[in-house]
């Protein structure tokens, strides 16, 4: 009886598991050609017609775009302001200092009554002054006053909160399936049905290209750098620990596992699973 479990390494990447909390391959991919579909989209305008719809993270991440030019804009005009009002604040500033002092005094001499008099009279303009004035534009100057880093980190946090939950309702889409389930049931059946159907022929079809991928590769003549390997690797047995050698199928690293063809002429090295 054909069965499914466990996965080949080649099927696991093609699949979505639920549990796991890291990105898995078919979500970046399905990120990547909301990409590409929205840059034929904005570049060209026949991204859809092209066949590569943009993806709902890719719409959402591209509707963050405008408010991040507007708040770019508002904190690059909000920092012009300031290095402008800066300038004027310190190269405008002017002060005035005004000085002045008055001293009149009118002397009469004399004892006759026309000198009293003139005493009496003259003698009330007599005057002293000192003034002393400073004054400065300091108040009409501007006092701006730039924004801190935790304002800018305040202005930027709630989009950047909003971009990561673009990319974070990934992890929501795969509730999809959970609930489909819940309420078609019948339909939930069919779709794994399908699915474990579609596994296996391509595991199967999988399989016959690589048999005609390795007969191929055994009728070929090996290059002359391969058949120098080989023949110091025979000499100096001690030489096959350097040789980095991997699985015939599905490329994998060489590990204590493989399996080797037990045919003389061949020597090819399987994993596990691929044996």
């Amino acid at each position: 009886k054909r069965t499914l479990l466990p996965l080949r390494r080649a099927e696991i990447s093609a699949v979505i598991f639920p549990c796991r909390l890291a990105m898995q391959p078919p979500e970046l991919q399905s990120m990547v050609r909301g990409w590409r579909g929205a840059g034929e989209l904005v570049g060209w305008g026949w991204g859809a017609r092209c066949g590569r719809p943009c993806s709902p993270q890719v719409m959402e991440l591209l509707e963050c775009i405008a408010p991040l030019l507007l708040l770019v804009l508002a904190c690059g005009l909000d920092h012009v302001l300031f290095t402008m009002l800066s300038v004027i604040q310190q190269h405008s500033f002017v002060q005035y200092s005004f000085h002045s002092s008055h001293h009149l005094s009118v002397q009469v001499t004399g004892t006759s009554l026309m000198a009293r008099l003139l005493r009496s009279t003259i003698g009330a303009l007599n005057t002293s002054s000192d003034t002393q004035l400073e004054t400065s534009n300091l108040a009409c100057l501007p006092q701006p006053q730039g924004m801190t880093r935790q304002q800018y980190v305040g202005s930027c946090l709630p989009l950047a909160v909003l971009a990561l939950l673009c990319l974070v309702q990934v992890y929501m889409y795969r509730l999809r399936r959970v609930i489909a389930a819940f309420y078609f049931p019948k339909r939930e059946k069919s779709r794994v049905l399908y699915l474990y159907n579609k596994l296996l022929q391509q595991r199967q079809s999988f399989v016959h290209r690589q048999r005609k991928r390795i007969a191929q590769r055994a009728h070929q003549h090996p290059g002359l750098g391969m058949l120098m390997l080989e023949w110091c690797c025979r000499r100096w047995p001690c030489l096959r620990r350097w040789v980095r050698r991997s699985c015939t199928v599905c490329e994998m690293p060489e590990t204590p596992q493989d399996w080797v063809c037990p045919a003389p002429t061949c020597g090819a090295r399987y994993c596990e699973q691929c044996w």
